[in-house]
């Protein structure tokens, strides 16, 4: 599913940047506002919306939500992390060789005096 979405992300990304470039910018159109060249909308220079200007806005709207679809599927607990969320183990103190320690001995009734 991820790899799906990137992968359409990407095709839409390209396909926005060829459509904005292949747009004539707001400085063709008031030559036809004048009378003195062609404009591509459809119903005159002033008003409508000319075919590449809606292609632009559905092409805006899909790559905004295939952009918040991998935002979310990205921010999902379930990934994995670079720090991952371990306790620290406790530590534990080497093993010596050390002689078994002997309880020490009371001493005898006659040491007591």
């Amino acid at each position: 599913m991820l790899g799906f979405l990137i992968t359409l992300h990407i095709l839409v990304s390209i396909a926005l940047i060829v459509i904005v470039l292949l747009q004539a910018g707001k400085g063709a159109d008031l030559g036809a506002t004048l009378g003195t060249g062609s404009s591509q909308s459809l119903f005159g220079a002033g008003g409508g919306s000319t075919f590449l200007g809606k292609m632009t806005a559905s092409v805006a709207i899909i790559f905004m939500l295939t952009s918040l679809s991998l935002a979310y599927l990205s921010g999902k607990s379930g990934s994995s992390s670079v720090m991952p969320a371990k306790s620290p183990a406790a530590k534990v103190a080497p093993k010596t060789d050390a002689p078994p320690a002997t309880a020490p001995v009371a001493p005898k009734e006659s040491q007591k005096k």
